[in-house]
This record gives structure tokens, C-alpha cells and sequence, in this order.
């Protein structure tokens, strides 16, 4: 069983059993009233996000109104067959299992045919490697660093004790979000926006709990903008999007409803979305006027764990059965995530490649955040990467899966 859904369950389940006691403090918060949440607004970012789960009623308009690079972008696409080639990269989220995805980018980068992505998307522990991702080989060392050298005590203070008494979770995110400011900069941000302005899209996902809905960010947005309160929020915006419910706080982020400032609650983009492209009623041919010619489209998902069934016998005990099911949950969700992608290339014509922990890893983590399990994993998706071997043409439950070279 995952070392991170069994220490997960234990904290929620503690907690829950205390609160249904009534022993746990209460928390005040000021947040969105129900009637103001389709108009809550980032201030001076309007632009900045939009809900997952719908697109603006004219998202041509939108983009081309919002997003001016995409023409630009549009017409420098390199060319395949005589027609624009336009490619996505989707990464899942997976806690330590992150490692995989970066290590597939650093092989491929090996390799030397990496594409440079005109969209890049990420949730949760996809949400950290996608700013890296997005800007290209240069930034494969950051990512060995991230995935290889830190520990769960770099990334969470256990606090079990102020979560049994009402706090808002049984970690303390402190020092992932030192991590996160240690190579998130202005300067980083700032190569985003280059890329932003030429048209390339850089999507981090996140749940807002308040109204149990998906909410995708625009990054490049966040970071071409000179807001003082850009590189905060793009910083909170990843740290939102890898907090566990329960096991790491939420993060409070500030918005303008109505005449007040207020906030949301926002966490792991996960609970609402495993892996992401856009909205599934989003068709991406909407988005042909912008090139000389109707684009042909490549979709790469990358799965930060295993997609195939995992025996285990489980022990006859609350905190087992629980954590099983937690897992097989979330296993399941990310399946039906790769399925809508695939179902969007399906109806698109866009070519779609998939890859996933192999079946055949079997190291053990010892911990959430196991660095010598990273540093493993992490080798397992540079060879892959390295040797090109690692895409399938289906999801799991799709036709038998055939090999992409």
C-alpha cells in the first residue's frame, strides 16, 4: 500500500474521529458567499484563472482579446506534413512519484527530440515540475534536484498535535513553501512571461473547496504580469495545488467579490482533477482560425504513478481498509482523467501518447517523500525518456495499448 495514503489516512482519520467529539477549535474565516463565487476576481489579475470544468462562452474571442501571443505562436508552430504540429504535455500528480515525470523529461531532453510544448499543464505534484517543463531542457537540473534531494522533513513539520485540536491540517507546509520560493523567482517568472507573450500556455490546477470545483490558473498571465502580488500568488498558486487535504494546510488566497476583499480556499488540484488538458467540452479545433492551416495535434499525458492493478492483501483493520480504498479511489479518478483526455483527442484528431510508472518497478518508499526511492524512479523515467520507449497510443481501459516510437 502507498506509504503516503496510509499516513494520510492516519491523520484524517484521527482528526475526523476528534472533531466528531467535539473537541476540535473552530477556525474563522471570511469566505466567498455562495451568490458571489462566479464573480470573485484575483485584483488586479482578472485574467489570471478560470473554473476547469467550463470555458468562457466565446473562448476564441477570449484568447484573442487575453492572449495576443497565440497568434504569434500560431504561425511560428513548426510545420509537419505541410501543416502546423501543435503539442500538449499533461502531468498528473503522484507526491513522490513526481520523480518519474521528471526523470522522463531529463532522458528525453537526452535523447534531443523533446518537443517544445505549446501547452503544459500540471496538478499537484505535476504542479512543480511544470514551470520547469514548460521552460525546456536548461531546467533539467532543477528538476533532478527537486525529485532526487529532498526528504518528507524538507517538505512538511509534522503538527499532529495542533491538528487534533482544530487546526487546519497535521502538517505544516512551511518548508515546502521555502522550497517552493527557492526556485520559483522573479527571474524565473520572468522566462515564463517571455514564453507567455509568444503564445506558449503554462495551466497549473488547483480545487477550490469552498465551491468543490476545479480551477485552472494562467500562469504565464501571473508571471508577465508586474503586480506586486504576482510572484506571491504564483507561488501560492503551486503550493495550493500539491496540499494534500487533511495532511497539509490549505492556502488562503485573496480575492475581490462584489466590494470586498475576501478568500478562497484552495488545495491539491487533485480531489477534482488527477490530470488535466481543458474542460472536456472544450473542443480544441475551436482554436484553428488562429493558424495558417488547421493544425494537426500531438497529446503527451504523463501519469506520475502506475495505472496497472496492485495485489495486496489487505489487513482486516480501519486504517487499512481505508487507505486501500483512498488509493484505489484516486487510482481509479486518474483513470477516468486519462480517459477524458483521450476521448477530447479522439473527437479532436489529435494523436495521443500516454506514460506511467512501469508494472515492473518495485521499490519500496519508506516514507512519503523517500529520496532513495525518488532517486530510483527518477532513473526509470530518464531511461525511458533516454530510449524513447515509454508512450502508449491508448488509455488502460481503451483498445489494447500499442508502443509509440
Amino acid at each position: 500500500m502507498s506509504r503516503v495514503v496510509r499516513w494520510y489516512l492516519a491523520l484524517v482519520l484521527c482528526g475526523a474521529a476528534l472533531a466528531v467529539t467535539g473537541c476540535a477549535a473552530r477556525i474563522e474565516r471570511d469566505p466567498v458567499p455562495a451568490a458571489l463565487v462566479p464573480d470573485a476576481t484575483i485584483p488586479g489579475l482578472a485574467h489570471a484563472r478560470f473554473w476547469g470544468d467550463e470555458a468562457p462562452a466565446d473562448i476564441l474571442a477570449f484568447v484573442q482579446t487575453h492572449m495576443p501571443g497565440a497568434r504569434r505562436m500560431a504561425v511560428a508552430a513548426s510545420l509537419q506534413k505541410g501543416r502546423p504540429l501543435v503539442e500538449y504535455l499533461a502531468l498528473s500528480g503522484g507526491a513522490g512519484d513526481g520523480a518519474f515525470g521528471a526523470g522522463l523529461l531529463a532522458g528525453w531532453s537526452q535523447r534531443g527530440n523533446r518537443p517544445k510544448f505549446e501547452v503544459v499543464t500540471g496538478v499537484s505534484a505535476g504542479a512543480l515540475i511544470a514551470p520547469f517543463a514548460f521552460l525546456g531542457p536548461a531546467y533539467d537540473r532543477q528538476l533532478r534536484e527537486i525529485w532526487t534531494k529532498y526528504d518528507t522533513e524538507d517538505l512538511a513539520t509534522p503538527q499532529v498535535l495542533a491538528g487534533l485540536l482544530g487546526a487546519e491540517a497535521f502538517a505544516d507546509s512551511s518548508p515546502l513553501k521555502r522550497l517552493i520560493a527557492k526556485y520559483v523567482d522573479r527571474k524565473l517568472l520572468d522566462k515564463i512571461a517571455d514564453e507567455y507573450r509568444s503564445g506558449r500556455v503554462l495551466l497549473v490546477g488547483t480545487t477550490n473547496l469552498d465551491a468543490q470545483r476545479p480551477v485552472i490558473w494562467n500562469m504565464g498571465e501571473i508571471a508577465a504580469s508586474r503586480h506586486a502580488y504576482a510572484l506571491e500568488l504564483f507561488q501560492q498558486v503551486l503550493l495550493a495545488s500539491a496540499s494534500i487535504p487533511g495532511a497539509f494546510p490549505p492556502v488562503h488566497i485573496k480575492v475581490r467579490a462584489g466590494d470586498r476583499i475576501l478568500e478562497e480556499m484552495h488545495v491539491d488540484g487533485g480531489p477534482t482533477r488527477q490530470v488535466f488538458l481543458a474542460p472536456s467540452h472544450l473542443s480544441l479545433r475551436t482554436f484553428d482560425k488562429l493558424y495558417p492551416k488547421p493544425p494537426m495535434r500531438r497529446i503527451y499525458v504523463v501519469k506520475n504513478g502506475k495505472l496497472n492493478p496492485e495485489y495486496e492483501a489487505v489487513q482486516a483493520n480501519t486504517l487499512a481498509i481505508s487507505a486501500r480504498s483512498l488509493f484505489t479511489v484516486t487510482k481509479s479518478q486518474s483513470i477516468g482523467d486519462i480517459n477524458r483526455i483521450y476521448a477530447t483527442a479522439q473527437r479532436d484528431g489529435a494523436e495521443f501518447r500516454l506514460a506511467s510508472v512501469p508494472a515492473s518497478f518495485s521499490v519500496a518508499s519508506t516514507q512519503p517523500f523517500d529520496p532513495n526511492y525518488m532517486k530510483q524512479l527518477f532513473a526509470v523515467g530518464y531511461e525511458l525518456g533516454r530510449t524513447g520507449e515509454p508512450w502508449a497510443s491508448t488509455p488502460p481501459e481503451a483498445s489494447a495499448p500499442v508502443a509509440v516510437r
